[in-house]
C-alpha cells in the first residue's frame, strides 16, 4: 500500500473547491458522470481503432444508493486508469487526463470526448468526507483502490477488481444527506444528465414481459378471465442516449420533432408552431433544435427555455450571450464543445467564438423564416400573430436581422391581409402620398377602439395596417429612420385630412369673427389641463367633435414605457387634441344657441361623446353623461 500527499498548489484544496470553484454543490454528480462518459467515450474509441483488444458489450453506467452505508456509487465500464494514472490524473491535480489523451488523438474525428479528470473529479469533497476510486485499466495490469478523507493525505493499493472500469465511492457527509435520497439522486440526473450518450442505470423497474400471451379461460358459466401480466425485472435507463439533435435532419420526421419538444418541456401541452435544426461544424461546432412556441406578449416570461449541453452535459439554461436576447424566448437545445467555460462548466467566459456562434444562430433562424414564408405563406401568415413578437424585437436589435426580415415580416391590415414593407408601400403610394411627397402609413393599435378613426381612413380609400405588438413604436421608429420619404401615424393622431395632407382644403363656412367666438365658448367649458382646442374645416358629414392624441407625444411615452425613448415623457400627464370641425351642423347651432346653459350642455355632449369614441368616458363622468343624454330626449 503506497501513501503520499496530493500535490497541490496551496495547503488544502479542498475548502477551496467547497467554497468557490463550485457554484453549486448538486453538479458534482455531472461531473462524475461527465468523467465516466468520458472514460467509456475513450474505451470506445481505442476499440474501434484496435489499440484496445477488448470486446465490447452493452456499456452503461450505474448509479447506486447504499442509504444505511450513507455511501453513493458511480460506476462505469470504461478505460480505467493504472496505478501510475492514478498518481498522474488524480494526485497531481495540475495535470488532466482528457488534455493528453486529446493531444495524443487530435487528428481524430472523435475528439469531443472532453475529459475532465482532475479538477472535476474533486468536486466529489463538497458532499463527501471520503472518496474512493476502485478502478481497473483496460490494459493488463492490477486494479487499485485509491482513498482520500479530504486532507492531502491518500492512500493507494491494490485492489481485486477483474472487469475494466472504474467505480466512485462517495462517502456522504453529515451536512449533505440529501444526497442520500432517491428522488433527490433522479432529479439531478434528469437535470444535467438526461441526455448523457452513455446509458445510466439508476436501479431497476418492472414492465410487462413482452414475450408473454396472457391466457383467457372461460369458467363453466361462460364467464372469461384472464390472467395478469407477467412482468419481469428490467433496469431502469434513466437517460436517452440518442436525442434528436444529435441526428441528421433527414434522420427525422415532424412527428420526431415534436416528440423531442414534450421531452424537454412535459408540462408544455402546446405543439410547438415550427422548429430550426441546427447542425454546424465550421469554423464551430454546434447542434440543436430551437422551437417556436405560441408566444404572449409579456417578454419576461418566456426566457430561460432554451438549454445548452457540451456534448450532450446540461451546462445551463441561461443563454444569455450565446442565443441573442431577441430568441432567447424560443425553446430548445443548444449543445457545442467550443463554448468556453470555467471549470465548473457553470459560467460562460467572453470569448470571439460565442459572438460567432450567436450570428451563426441569428442568421440561421432568419433563413429558417424566410423559408418557411416562401414555400407556404398562407401557414405563415396564420402563425404570424404567434411569432411577431421575437421578429419585430429582432428587427429592433440586431442590424443583420433587420436587413434579412425585410422578405418575410409582414404588415397586416385592420382587414386581415398581409403585406412585406415592399407590397405595402406599392399598394399605398399612390394614395396615402402626401402633398410633400412624403408615404404616410396608417395604422391602429386596437381596433375596436379606434373604430371610427378606421372608418374615416378606409372612406377615403386608405389602408389601414394593424400593428399592434407592446413594442411596435420602437418599431415604426426604427422603420421611418431606415426608410425614405417614409412617416407612420396612428389614425388616431389627428383627423384623417390633416394625416395625409393633400394639395385641395376644406373651405371653412365660419368667419374668422366666428372662430374666434366658437373658440372662446369652447375654451370657457373644456378643460385645458387635458384638451387643447384646435378648430379644423372639414367635411360637414365629419364627425363634430373629435379627439387625438398627437403621435409624437403618444409613441415617445409609450416608447418609455417599454424600454429606450422618451425621456422625461413618461411623467408627462395624457394630452389630447379637441379636434372641432367648424363646417358641422351642430358646431354651428353651439355658436348660434342663445342660452348659455344650452351652449355648455351641447359642448359637454359632444365632448363626452368624442371621449366615449377613445374609451376615456369613465367613472362619474359616465354616468353623468349618460344621464344628460336622457334629459336630452325627452
Amino acid at each position: 500500500m503506497t501513501k503520499g500527499t496530493i500535490n497541490v498548489s496551496v495547503e488544502n484544496i479542498f475548502p477551496l473547491i467547497k467554497k468557490f470553484l463550485y457554484s453549486d454543490h448538486e453538479i458534482f454528480l455531472r461531473e462524475l458522470i461527465s468523467n465516466a462518459t468520458d472514460a467509456t467515450s475513450k474505451l470506445k474509441y481505442l476499440s474501434n481503432t484496435g489499440e484496445a483488444k477488448i470486446k465490447l458489450d452493452n456499456l452503461q453506467i450505474e448509479v447506486k444508493i447504499d442509504k444505511d452505508g450513507k455511501k453513493l456509487h458511480i460506476i462505469d465500464q470504461g478505460i480505467g486508469m493504472t496505478k501510475d494514472e492514478v498518481e498522474k490524473y488524480i494526485n497531481e491535480v495540475a495535470f488532466s487526463g482528457a488534455e493528453e489523451f486529446l493531444d495524443k488523438y487530435k487528428d481524430a474525428e472523435d475528439s469531443g470526448i472532453i475529459g475532465h479528470f482532475g479538477l472535476g473529479f474533486y468536486s466529489a469533497f463538497m458532499v463527501a468526507d471520503t472518496v474512493e476510486i476502485i478502478t481497473k485499466s483496460y490494459k493488463d495490469e492490477d486494479a487499485v483502490h485509491w482513498s482520500c478523507d479530504g486532507s492531502p493525505n491518500y492512500t493507494l493499493k491494490k485492489a481485486k477488481k477483474k472487469e475494466h472500469g472504474t467505480e466512485i465511492i462517495l462517502h456522504i457527509a453529515d451536512d449533505s444527506t440529501e444526497f442520500l435520497e432517491e428522488a433527490k439522486i433522479r432529479e439531478l440526473l434528469l437535470k444535467y444528465n438526461k441526455f448523457m450518450p452513455v446509458p445510466i442505470k439508476f436501479g431497476t423497474k418492472e414492465i410487462n414481459d413482452p414475450n408473454f400471451t396472457p391466457k383467457t379461460t372461460k369458467d363453466k358459466d361462460g364467464k372469461e378471465t384472464t390472467e395478469p401480466h407477467k412482468q419481469i425485472t428490467v433496469d431502469n435507463i434513466i437517460n436517452n442516449p440518442t436525442p434528436a439533435w444529435t441526428k441528421k435532419p433527414t434522420e427525422l420526421k415532424d412527428e420526431d420533432y415534436n416528440a423531442f419538444y414534450r421531452e424537454l418541456y412535459p408540462m408544455q401541452f402546446e405543439e410547438p408552431l415550427f422548429n430550426i435544426h441546427l447542425n454546424v461544424d465550421y469554423p464551430f461546432n454546434l447542434t440543436g433544435i430551437l422551437y417556436f412556441p405560441k408566444l404572449t406578449k409579456d417578454f419576461n416570461i418566456q426566457k430561460d427555455k432554451i438549454q445548452l449541453y457540451q456534448n450532450q452535459v446540461f451546462v445551463t439554461d441561461n443563454v444569455e450571450g450565446i442565443v441573442p436576447e431577441f430568441l432567447q424566448m424560443l425553446r430548445g437545445v443548444i449543445d457545442s464543445p467550443d463554448i468556453p467555460l470555467n471549470v465548473s462548466r457553470s459560467y460562460l467566459q467572453a470569448d470571439g467564438a460565442v459572438k460567432k456562434i450567436a450570428s451563426y444562430i441569428t442568421r440561421k433562424v432568419a433563413d429558417k423564416l424566410n423559408s418557411l414564408f416562401k414555400n407556404n405563406r398562407k401557414d405563415f401568415e396564420a402563425k404570424w400573430d404567434d411569432i411577431k413578437m421575437v421578429i419585430e424585437y429582432g428587427m429592433l436589435s440586431e442590424e443583420k436581422f433587420f436587413e434579412k426580415a425585410e422578405k418575410f415580416a409582414l404588415y397586416p391590415t385592420v382587414d386581415g391581409e398581409y403585406f412585406t414593407f415592399e407590397e405595402l408601400t406599392e399598394k399605398i403610394k399612390a394614395s396615402q402620398t402626401d402633398k410633400d411627397d412624403k408615404m404616410v402609413v396608417l395604422y391602429a393599435s386596437n381596433k375596436d377602439e379606434q373604430h371610427s378613426y378606421i372608418e374615416a381612413a378606409k372612406a377615403k380609400g386608405y389602408e389601414v395596417l394593424l400593428l399592434d405588438s407592446p413594442i411596435v413604436s420602437h418599431l415604426i421608429q426604427k422603420l421611418e429612420g431606415s426608410k425614405e420619404k417614409i412617416s407612420f401615424a396612428r389614425v388616431d393622431a389627428d383627423h384623417i385630412d390633416n394625416l395625409i395632407k393633400k394639395d385641395d382644403t376644406v373651405i371653412s363656412k365660419l368667419s374668422d369673427e366666428e372662430k374666434t367666438t366658437l373658440d372662446s365658448l369652447l375654451k370657457a367649458v373644456i378643460p385645458s389641463e387635458k384638451f387643447t382646442v384646435q378648430l379644423e374645416a372639414m367635411d360637414s358629414n365629419a364627425a363634430p367633435f373629435m379627439i387625438t392624441q398627437p403621435e409624437f407625444m403618444r409613441r415617445m411615452k409609450e416608447m418609455q414605457a417599454t424600454g429606450g425613448g422618451g425621456m422625461f415623457m413618461g411623467n408627462m400627464p395624457e394630452m389630447y387634441n379637441l379636434v372641432v370641425n367648424t363646417n358641422n351642423d351642430l358646431v354651428n347651432e353651439i355658436l348660434h344657441t342663445k342660452t348659455k346653459k344650452k351652449q355648455e350642455r351641447l359642448i359637454n355632449q359632444g365632448l363626452d361623446l368624442a371621449k366615449l369614441s377613445q374609451g376615456l368616458l369613465k367613472g362619474e363622468a359616465l354616468t353623468s353623461f349618460i344621464k344628460r343624454s336622457y334629459e336630452m330626449i325627452k
